[in-house]
């Protein structure tokens, strides 16, 4: 991928719900590939063996099956806070001819499945069900976990962020993923395929995802906005909670959550990821965080909108007295 000064500064990144909604497909077929979602793996496909859900869904099966690539209008370039309405309105205003161009862009892959048939002859007539299979699937089986995903995600992009700001673009796409290698003027992906694709001057979306396991998916179709899907940091997490070790002595000092706190605050994360991953609410972990900046144990740093929280040296010193180290 060529880049101009102006896709340098075009560099963003933004969580996608769409894309967690349309790749989550692939978990349910490949459990084994995707072990680290089992939790949510069993639930959505309890949802799944619904008849009314499974009907409706349909059409969005058939086009996310596994080894298949997906078109490039169903998977758009998010914008930074686009909700899931904005998403699925942007991919109902695609044009006919976008739509028949990006599924005869998968073929390579595999042939088209009977509703990737249908929609190829009748992009304006079938595309409303298939934003509706995506609007469906969303509703049942990812927003009940959205709070949780979205604070992984969100995560990501303040330490990516923090990044591009220290170490520049370089640095961002070298440690993004060990497929991508930046080269000047150009960011090379060891990808299975080969395609040499100039941005011309129109950026490109970084989206962190879920359900993106082992390399970067890219948009790269010419009537596309460019964007990369790349695996979320840190994935293992998300369906854990973090526990307090028995009998800590911190946390007969601190308090049970200002101890589980310091304990992971090693990186700097925000106050909805240390939510997601202690089970406390944001509000009690706002003040607990407050409290712990008070004393000199927490420092806090802005990249972007993100607050970010990390250990100070004081803090990691009463982690180690307190570990008896």
């Amino acid at each position: 991928m060529r880049f101009n000064l102006a896709d340098v500064a075009g560099v963003r990144f933004a969580v996608s719900p769409v894309n967690e909604t349309v790749m989550s497909l692939w978990a349910l077929s490949q459990p084994v590939r995707y072990a680290v979602h089992l939790p949510w793996i069993d639930r959505a496909r309890s949802t799944l063996r619904r008849p009314e859900v499974a009907v409706r869904v349909r059409p969005l099966v058939e086009l996310a099956l596994p080894r298949r690539w997906l078109p490039d209008f169903l998977t758009p370039a998010a914008r930074p806070d686009a909700g899931i309405t904005e998403q699925l309105d942007q991919i109902a205003a695609t044009p006919p001819d976008v739509v028949v161009q990006d599924l005869l862009a998968t073929l390579p892959s595999r042939p088209l499945s009977p509703f990737g048939s249908a929609l190829l002859a009748d992009p304006r007539g079938l595309l409303p069900r298939l934003v509706d299979a995506v609007r469906i699937w969303h509703d049942e089986a990812i927003a009940p976990d959205w709070p949780r995903m979205r604070a992984l995600l969100d995560a990501d992009v303040a330490h990516r962020a923090a990044q591009l700001a220290e170490g520049g673009a370089g640095r961002l796409f070298e440690q993004l993923h060990p497929s991508l290698r930046w080269l000047g003027d150009r960011v090379v992906s060891d990808d299975p395929f080969e395609r040499d694709f100039d941005l011309r001057g129109r950026g490109l979306a970084l989206n962190p995802s879920v359900f993106t396991d082992r390399r970067v998916l890219w948009n790269l179709l010419e009537d596309s906005l460019p964007a990369g899907a790349y695996p979320v940091r840190a994935v293992g997490t998300l369906w854990e909670r973090a526990p307090a070790p028995p009998g800590d002595p911190l946390a007969r000092v601190v308090g049970a959550g200002r101890a589980a706190l310091l304990r992971l605050l090693d990186s700097a994360v925000t106050t909805s990821d240390l939510a997601r991953l202690t089970g406390m609410s944001a509000g009690n972990v706002s003040q607990h965080l407050t409290a712990l900046h008070a004393a000199g144990l927490v420092a806090r740093s802005r990249a972007g909108r993100h607050v970010l929280y990390r250990n100070t040296e004081v803090g990691d010193a009463l982690l180690r007295a307190a570990r008896g180290a």
